[in-house]
């Protein structure tokens, strides 16, 4: 049984790390949305894939959030209980950093198990399943953004309507395009079409049986072309980018273990470090906390911001140094992790001691 000091104070830190959670993905939703906007308005990603690719990649983003967001919450709900006085009634009958160390853990375990399961298993998984959504998508017309009975612009200028298309969505039927080059106006019609694939990144549209018409977008000259065609390949936006299935970023951690690649240690690093940092800023939220009643009050908050931004970036940049072979595979992120776990736990335990009184001489 929990007593009512531990459940008052746990509660405390559950509603201050919710709230600076949902503040963070609130944040963090509009920078994804822009990326994903931008890459449908180019023809990469088709529009009705929208939601399923918000919500995948933000998966993949919370081995990123999820810290940030314990470190503040945890910062926040400390800073107000020294505030209010709080931390002084609490310390007055005899609880001290050790004993407050139950409430922070009893959230702190299960956020940073969540942020290893996140980092070790579901963000991959993530990546793999929106890559494959956006395979199978784009292997259809209909995917892609090609309705049949409506013009649909194309992001490289121009215009093309379908009077058919098959149920799987690769047939087409009685095709008409428009397309400005410059300043001459590009017209193809064609009686069917289908389309096809080069690489994982290149799109077709194969035209069978129909007319080719060129000539001045202005319509001040006579200079037009006619052209017949049995068969006629037209260029489609490229399909973002997607991963071979050996790429370290799309693989399960189990296969990165006995990965020798230094892109594959590099990734596997990467995932292990997410939780060891999370738990090692939490411990550092009390001692960070700690302010008199005078003090300023974000003082301290931006302090841990910045180190946890320094921190992240020495993360990056190790991620790179292992993938580039500038840094052994064997040592990996330990020397960044390690240190600052030491730090945190030699933090926690000094904190609230009292320094010895210098003798006179």
């Amino acid at each position: 049984m929990m007593p009512k000091l531990d459940r008052y104070l746990l509660s405390d830190f559950i509603q201050s790390f919710l709230a600076t959670l949902i503040v963070l993905l609130v944040v963090s939703v509009g920078g994804v949305l822009v990326d994903i906007l931008g890459n449908i308005a180019d023809g990469r990603i088709p529009a009705r894939l929208l939601l399923s690719q918000l919500g995948l990649q933000f998966v993949a983003y919370l081995p990123l959030i999820l810290p940030l967001a314990l470190m503040l919450g945890l910062l926040l709900a400390l800073g107000r209980l020294y505030r209010d006085s709080e931390m002084a009634v609490i310390t007055s009958i005899g609880i001290g950093p050790r004993r407050l160390l139950r409430p922070i853990l009893a959230l702190v375990v299960p956020v940073v198990v969540l942020i290893g399961v996140c980092s070790l298993w579901l963000g991959p998984w993530a990546s793999r399943a929106g890559e494959t959504m956006l395979e199978e998508a784009n292997r259809s017309v209909v995917m892609a953004g090609l309705e049949a009975g409506r013009f649909t612009p194309l992001s490289g200028g121009g215009v093309v309507y379908l009077s058919t298309v098959s149920p799987d969505g690769t047939e087409l039927g009685k095709v008409f395009m428009q397309r400005q080059q410059g300043d001459r106006l590009d017209v193809v019609t064609a009686q069917r079409g289908e389309m096809f694939f080069e690489g994982k990144a290149n799109r077709y549209l194969r035209l069978h049986e129909g007319y080719r018409s060129e000539g001045p977008a202005a319509g001040d000259s006579l200079d037009y072309r006619l052209m017949k065609y049995a068969q006629s390949e037209i260029a489609l936006p490229d399909r973002a980018r997607v991963h071979d299935d050996n790429d370290p970023e799309v693989m399960s951690t189990v296969q990165l273990i006995g990965d020798e690649r230094p892109l594959a240690k590099a990734q596997l690093h990467s995932r292990l470090a997410p939780p060891l940092m999370a738990l090692a800023f939490a411990l550092m939220t009390l001692p960070l906390s700690r302010s008199s009643p005078r003090q300023q009050r974000y003082g301290r908050l931006m302090l841990a911001f910045l180190a946890y931004m320094v921190g992240t970036m020495l993360m990056f940049n190790g991620v790179q140094w292992i993938a580039n072979g500038t840094m052994p595979a064997a040592l990996g992120l330990w020397w960044l992790t390690l240190p600052l776990l030491a730090l945190a736990i030699w933090m926690y335990a000094r904190d609230g001691r009292l320094s010895r009184p210098r003798r006179p001489a």
